[in-house]
């Protein structure tokens, strides 16, 4: 099944969390880690082809934004303008897609994209400069 799922998806996982992740060495791990946590739901597996790329994706970018540290996560969101940080709620958070978020919002899909792809890219640098709290 997991030969399979890479077979079909890996390639375009694999670039997807390149792009999030910046790393091609994480990209891997991320896919690998993706692959893994679907494998072990195969009830969300077993749909057409589109709607198994949609649950894979999902869950890379579930496990593409799962931090090490989840106080370093609050830090580094906590950088962020508000606006970025309501659209980065919508999508990740309340689990709607672009045109969701985007009426929810009452902005244009290009604007919460665009603010969706400033949000991930601050945050990577953020969690990349090692940005926390400051709680001790």
């Amino acid at each position: 099944m997991v030969r399979r799922l890479h077979a079909e998806h890996g390639a375009a996982l694999l670039a997807y969390a390149t792009r999030l992740s910046g790393d091609r060495a994480a990209a891997e791990d991320i896919v690998r880690q993706t692959l893994l946590r679907a494998w072990s739901d195969p009830a969300a597996l077993s749909a057409e082809r589109g709607a198994v790329r949609a649950r894979l994706f999902g869950v890379l970018r579930e496990v593409a934004g799962a931090p090490a540290d989840p106080l370093q996560m609050l830090g580094a969101v906590g950088t962020l303008p508000p606006e970025e940080r309501e659209v980065l709620n919508q999508l990740y958070v309340q689990g709607r897609d672009v045109k969701e978020a985007a009426a929810s919002l009452g902005l244009p899909a290009e604007t919460v994209k665009s603010r969706s792809y400033q949000a991930l890219r601050r945050l990577r640098e953020a969690l990349a400069a090692g940005v926390t709290t400051g709680a001790a």
